[in-house]
């Protein structure tokens, strides 16, 4: 495991590893538990659900991509083998046909959701781990955060390097995401700041986000791109003013480690974060 990823409490019980090694998914307003558990032979480090809700993608520590049915608890593609090291995020493409990986190989790869094949050579150009990625919402672009402290823009077809390495943060980046009209990317870092880049310039507009008390794990934009949503290290959740850069609320407390995930509801109006 890579300690710096998790919080060492979770580790330390094994509470982490049994919780992670299997998949849930969950009715969001009663909590029940709808299909699961998914079983994997190793931690899962990063899921996400296909545009339609039909299918879950995950990323694991061995290595591994897998498609699950998000009914039946079953795997219907997978694994997509092909790294090097433990897959840290994965993400399905808009229309549902690739998923993107990023891995502590330093590279993130596209696949075929149906034949599990990569599409082109690996893309390499990080010098470090790549914790974070993300697809415009046009499906033509890919933003990667690293713990080389940089963001980059890739042609999501050829692999290609569009705009970057967007240098500024001076901490790992755990951390990104498009906005809803793919102009900006936002990114969180271990140096305690959130920073929204000009897409295709990587020229800052706004901020970056000061006053966080911890490493920034997780970022979201809302729906309408006027506020972020950041989960940390220490637990709390907040909310930003993507112009400003200044709080509109938090911290929100309540989770006992590090949050790993956040996400705006389609309407903007709710927040979930998850540990």
């Amino acid at each position: 495991m890579q300690s710096h990823l998790w919080p060492s409490p979770l580790m330390a019980t094994g509470l982490f590893q049994v919780q992670m090694m299997r998949l849930y998914v969950w009715e969001a307003e009663s909590g029940k538990v709808i299909s699961g558990p998914l079983q994997l032979m190793n931690a899962v480090c990063s899921v996400a659900f296909s545009p339609d809700g039909k299918h879950i993608v995950s990323g694991s520590f061995d290595k591994t991509v897998h498609v699950w049915d998000a009914e039946a608890s079953q795997i219907v593609s997978g694994p997509f083998e092909g790294h090097m090291c433990g897959v840290m995020s994965v993400a399905f493409s808009p229309d549902g046909k690739h998923i993107v990986s990023g891995s502590l190989d330093h590279t993130v790869r596209v696949w075929d959701v149906e034949i599990g094949k990569m599409l082109s050579s690996p893309f390499e150009q990080h010098k470090s781990a790549v914790t974070s990625v993300a697809l415009s919402p046009d499906s033509k672009q890919i933003v990667s955060g690293s713990k080389d402290c940089t963001v980059q823009v890739w042609d999501a077809a050829t692999g290609k390097i569009l705009f970057g390495p967007f240098e500024g943060h001076t901490g790992g980046v755990q951390s990104v995401a498009f906005s809803s009209d793919g102009k900006w990317i936002v990114s969180g870092s271990e140096d305690k700041t959130v920073q929204v880049w000009d897409a295709k310039t990587g020229k800052i507009p706004f901020g970056p986000s000061e006053g966080h008390t911890s490493w920034v794990m997780s970022v979201a934009i809302s729906p309408d791109n006027t506020q972020i949503v950041s989960g940390l290290w220490d637990g709390t959740v907040w909310v930003w003013d993507v112009e400003t850069g200044k709080s509109v609320s938090g911290p929100f407390k309540g989770h006992g480690y590090a949050v790993l995930s956040v996400a705006f509801s389609p309407d903007g109006k709710q927040i979930v974060s998850g540990l």
